[in-house]
């Protein structure tokens, strides 16, 4: 899987990286070294996982870059519930970040699920 561009779950993770971003604009200016690039650079890292693993050559490989991605998606899930707690977010601005997470998660599980059905029955 070298084309990582065609996959729909990288799409929708580029997405919402670029949501994140316009997001956390709206941040504390003295947050920008603190939870704004943590939520950044957790919402990077899922696409970027997603590309990595698919650039590898196995489907173990791609698995255990899909499993940081999955990761890097609950630290973001987690941060974003943290930021509305704390009055960074309105719950309004929150709901629409977590079903687009909570959407990649999904796909990137039955994505899981599908390679490792595939290099078992190897």
């Amino acid at each position: 899987m070298n084309n990582y561009k065609e996959l729909k779950v990288w799409q929708k993770a580029v997405d919402l990286t670029v949501s994140i971003y316009e997001v956390t604009k709206m941040f504390p200016s003295e947050e920008i070294y603190g939870i704004v690039n943590q939520m950044r650079r957790a919402a990077v890292s899922i696409s970027s996982n997603l590309a990595e693993g698919a650039g590898r050559g196995s489907s173990k490989d791609f698995c255990h870059f899909l499993g940081i991605s999955l990761g890097s998606a609950f630290e973001l899930e987690t941060q974003l519930i943290i930021s509305e707690k704390i009055g960074f977010l309105s719950n309004d601005q929150l709901i629409p970040q977590i079903i687009q997470i909570n959407e990649i998660e999904k796909m990137i599980r039955g994505l899981q699920k599908s390679l490792k059905n595939y290099f078992t029955n190897d």
